[in-house]
């Protein structure tokens, strides 16, 4: 994608041979249980500030959306009578617990991070402001975008992309349990072949889990790659920032 001066910054220093300098990365409500049922896992979220802080001391701006799958679910809930709208703001709200539980353990590691939100609630968080934003990661903060888009309707897969495009992001990472895009569910399928790299419109047509369709159409239209990738795998929010091949890259179909 191409910045404006404005938007990113002198290119000099230690990021500067980086392939990406900006990411988002996208984690899931899921990834924070850890070994638990339910909740936030401390130590996995530890485990996740590493890896963060190892990219940070590449030279990489880090902004983070964080689900709330592991505290509620929207659109279940709604499945089981709860009306949408109401669900979906129940799940932003678990959301900025996450987006805090991230916080903390990042600062635990001594890495600088605000804690963003679409939904205004001064007391533990601050609002949303994409100049605002774009600051906080020029300075080197971390910065987690909390409460989705402030919609109900939308996922946080959608506020991932809408964020990414929104701060001039190089890069949408998906962080999964699997280590990329594959044909079948590799859990349950152990001949499933895994893909290396992917057009949005394969995605789009053959309906792969890799985000869902508002995210990666979004994706498409601003030309932002997206790397599928394994969180649990150790340094490898760093390899990608690196342009090292991890797990799944999915982008126009051009050079990449």
């Amino acid at each position: 994608m191409n910045h404006s001066a404005d938007d990113r910054g002198p290119a000099a220093g230690p990021g500067s041979g980086l392939r990406y300098r900006r990411i988002l990365l996208k984690i899931s409500g899921e990834a924070l249980l850890g070994e638990r049922q339910y909740g936030v896992d401390p130590a996995f979220c530890s485990f996740i500030a590493r890896q963060v802080g190892a990219a940070v001391g590449a030279g990489v701006e880090v902004g983070i959306v964080v689900g709330g799958g592991n505290i509620f679910r929207g659109l279940a809930a709604a499945a089981k009578g709860m009306d949408r709208a109401t669900g979906d703001y129940m799940g932003m709200l678990a959301t900025v617990m996450n987006g805090l539980a991230l916080q903390d353990a990042l600062e635990r590691v001594g890495i600088a991070t605000r804690v963003m939100t679409a939904i205004a609630m001064n007391e533990v968080a601050e609002p949303y402001i994409r100049r605002r934003a774009i600051r906080h990661l020029e300075k080197g903060r971390v910065t987690i975008f909390v409460a989705g888009t402030g919609n109900p309707y939308f996922t946080t897969d959608t506020a991932a992309a809408l964020r990414a495009v929104e701060i001039g992001a190089d890069v949408l990472l998906k962080a999964t349990k699997v280590d990329g895009v594959y044909d079948a569910d590799p859990l349950t399928h152990p001949d499933a072949r895994r893909f290396a790299r992917l057009t949005y419109a394969d995605v789009l047509a053959d309906r792969l889990a890799v985000l869902d369709a508002t995210a990666v159409s979004l994706c498409m239209e601003n030309d932002l790659p997206i790397i599928v990738f394994d969180l649990n795998e150790p340094e490898n929010i760093r390899r990608a920032a690196l342009g090292e091949q991890v797990g799944t890259l999915v982008h126009g179909g051009g050079p990449a």
